[in-house]
């Protein structure tokens, strides 16, 4: 599975995240009761269920583990992969918790898996063990918008979770609130507009933040902004296109490798994404595709001289192994747990910058959150101020114009008219609480010397949020 090169270092996944939270727990000086509430995950189910598929019977096998429901309800993907198994389940589930507690979202931590290579299967028949996957859920407890609401994860999305909400619709018709079963659905079935970029998107707006902050940008040994910068994406899925296209369109950086299952394109003068992106889709590969050169390594790319480094895909790719091989200054977590314990620990001696999963991957759940309010308010965002704010801007504009006898250009004047709609509203949202999250990590770790980095910063930012609330309301 995923944990083999973690397994390989003497910890799985999960006992990673669990030794993340007990050295937090250790600076914090915590209570060992709330320590130990902390780690145990709250409850987890296995289901197995047969569909027939071209005739024949296949028995299928998932998850969903619910690690807090401190807040509810509990929040967390659904990945569809050949290599899921319970332990992984688990430990993402304890990863959303206090994914959530650090970007200030008031979920508790969830997740869910099904052993599935989609791939393998057409349309129809996904959606026939999707549908069963979900009435397996749904029926067991794991699933509803009051206490459980999953979201797409690796394998699965917008098409799945609008599966999954037919079939909660279909079971519960007299819930109105039905749309808020899921999040990551088609913005014409009660998604909203920018949940697909998010957490690509939330990975840009993590790296513009710390690039505001130049004593820390020194001290990761580059300087300016993201202007320029080299970046290395590995695995150009939903994730990882999104942070490339977005750093390469609006901050000028150039996407100099992206590593993919078959190998890896580089190009010192930067490649085209959305062209990568492109190619990727029609052939299945990066291999053969001009204006580059293929390296069937593409492993051994991880450690090309650049600046930032992009891990978008799967766990322990960064390990005891190639850590010191690693030259980039900047590691930004996309993925959940690129960088084994070990490898983290050679890392931070070097000086290499992490930026944790646990907060700069948290673009999704942030805009997830969105989605959900929206679907319980029934009404979207901007549709009740839109047309106010753009009648002000227009005052605002003609009062000018008036006071000073100039004429305001007209492309001036439509941005100070401009009413924002639901995707401007998500995009802000969404910075406004990647902004805050950052600040508040730089903070932690300058203010606690015995936190030496930004991961250990963020565990206690989160830990103490959710320990206060286990000491007011109880456990």
């Amino acid at each position: 599975m995923s944990d083999t090169k973690f397994a390989q270092q003497g910890m799985s996944f999960r006992q990673s995240v669990e030794h993340m939270v007990d050295h937090a727990i250790e600076i914090m000086d915590l209570d060992a009761g709330i320590g130990d509430a902390l780690k145990v995950c709250k409850s987890v189910i296995q289901v197995s269920f047969p569909v027939e598929i071209d005739g024949h019977v296949e028995i299928f096998t998932g998850w969903r583990a619910t690690h807090s429901d401190h807040r509810l309800p509990s929040k967390g993907g659904i990945r569809y992969a050949p290599i899921v198994d319970q332990d992984e389940v688990e430990a993402l589930a304890a990863l959303m918790t206090y994914k959530c507690a650090i970007v200030d979202v008031p979920f508790g931590g969830s997740k869910g898996g099904l052993i599935i290579d989609p791939k393998k299967y057409e349309r129809h028949q996904l959606e026939a063990i999707t549908r069963r996957f979900a009435r397996e859920l749904i029926g067991k407890g794991f699933m509803s918008p009051a206490k459980n609401v999953p979201a797409p994860d690796m394998g699965t999305g917008p098409q799945e979770m609008g599966w999954m909400t037919d079939t909660y619709r279909n079971l519960f018709p007299d819930d109105i609130n039905y749309m808020g079963v899921v999040t990551g659905k088609p913005v014409e079935h009660g998604g909203v507009r920018g949940r697909n970029e998010a957490t690509g998107r939330g990975v840009q707006y993590a790296l513009r933040e710390f690039f505001r902050h130049q004593d820390e940008v020194k001290s990761a040994g580059l300087e300016g902004d993201l202007g320029g910068k080299r970046v290395v994406v590995q695995g150009l899925g939903n994730v990882g296109y999104h942070a490339a296209h977005f750093l390469q369109t609006e901050d000028d950086c150039k996407i100099i490798a992206i590593i993919e299952r078959d190998g890896a394109i580089v190009n010192p003068e930067g490649l085209d994404v959305d062209n990568v992106a492109l190619y990727l889709r029609e052939t299945g590969g990066v291999e053969g595709y001009e204006d580059a050169t293929f390296q069937a390594d593409g492993s051994s790319m991880l450690e090309l001289d650049c600046d930032i480094l992009i891990p978008a895909a799967m766990e322990g790719v960064i390990t005891h192994e190639n850590a010191d091989k690693i030259k980039a200054r900047v590691i930004a977590e996309a993925a959940n747990g690129p960088v084994t314990y070990s490898a983290d620990q050679k890392l931070q001696q070097r000086g290499v910058v992490i930026i944790p999963d646990a907060y700069c991957n948290a673009g999704g759940v942030i805009v997830s959150y969105f989605e959900w309010i929206r679907n319980l308010n029934h009404v979207r965002f901007g549709r009740i101020d839109k047309r106010f704010h753009e009648a002000r801007g227009q005052k605002i504009i003609t009062a000018i114009e008036m006071a000073t006898d100039t004429k305001i250009p007209d492309w001036l004047k439509e941005s100070i008219a401009c009413g924002a709609d639901e995707f401007d509203l998500v995009r802000s949202g969404l910075d406004d609480s990647m902004r805050l999250g950052m600040q508040e990590i730089i903070e932690k770790r300058r203010s606690n010397e015995k936190i030496e980095d930004y991961r250990m910063a963020a565990y206690v930012i989160a830990i103490e949020k959710i320990a206060r609330t286990y000491r007011d309301i109880g456990y």
